[in-house]
């Protein structure tokens, strides 16, 4: 036992892939097996995590010594690092094709993210333009939620809210996605990008479309790309400025 757990002190983050794969693959074969897929894998994977992220300290399950590696895997560094790597795939001349609705619907899609998480702010008490921004970012987000809040000098406690909201967020979509494809007509490349313009959480909208038909997937995953670096654009900076002048 000694040197398995100096083995896996040594090697924190690859154990953390480790986990994390395995939490995947469980989640998958029991949406598969057990639900029928009516019930997609990553959502599943996202609420269990939550679930155990709940037990965990200030740094969730990483608080546990075995497990410190996860406090890597899921810090800034990597976060940013698939931000990039993300956009890197995506090409602005392929966002053509969604045309004036698709480009809309980015803008749509930030704007009333950012007003419904404000609202919410404002309802739980804050009355700051920091907060009030952080955390209507953060319901566009959780990616651009902590940067959004990193870039206005918003408190940690603020920020945690911002992402607690994207990640719930990003589990309704998930989830949410199957149910409601076939009344919004969501079965065609050009409503899967308006689709990703507006809810933009490009896990959410990637599982939700997988569940509903993987063809749809790229194009979805596309839009809802953008979406993220849009909202990271606009949150810090214009629409953080108007909430001054709001309040």
């Amino acid at each position: 036992m000694e040197t398995l757990e100096q083995l896996i002190d040594k090697n924190g983050l690859v154990f953390a892939f480790l986990l994390v794969g395995g939490l995947m693959a469980v989640s998958y074969w029991f949406s598969k097996y057990i639900l029928r897929g009516k019930l997609p894998g990553a959502a599943i994977a996202i609420t269990a995590a939550l679930v155990l992220a709940y037990f965990g300290g200030k740094k969730g399950v990483a608080d546990f010594p075995i497990l410190a590696g996860m406090a890597l895997l899921g810090g800034s560094m990597l976060r940013d690092f698939a931000i990039v790597a993300t956009a890197m795939g995506a090409s602005f001349s392929e966002i053509k094709k969604a045309g004036l609705a698709g480009v809309l619907s980015l803008l749509i899609g930030v704007v009333l993210s950012f007003i419904l998480g404000g609202l919410i702010a404002f309802i739980m008490g804050y009355n700051d333009a920091r907060s009030i921004t952080t955390i209507g970012a953060g319901a566009c987000t959780y990616i651009v939620g902590p940067v959004t809040g990193s870039a206005i000098g918003a408190s940690s406690e603020v920020i945690a809210i911002s992402i607690a909201t994207g990640v719930v967020k990003t589990v309704l979509v998930t989830i949410a996605t199957p149910l409601v494809a076939k009344k919004i007509y969501l079965n065609n490349p050009n409503s899967a990008m308006v689709f990703g313009g507006l809810m933009g959480t490009t896990s959410g909208v990637a599982a939700g479309l997988a569940a509903t038909d993987p063809k749809l997937v790229p194009y979805g995953a596309l839009t809802a790309t953008f979406y993220t670096g849009l909202g990271a654009l606009l949150c810090p900076s214009i629409l953080y400025f108007l909430v001054q002048a709001l309040v």
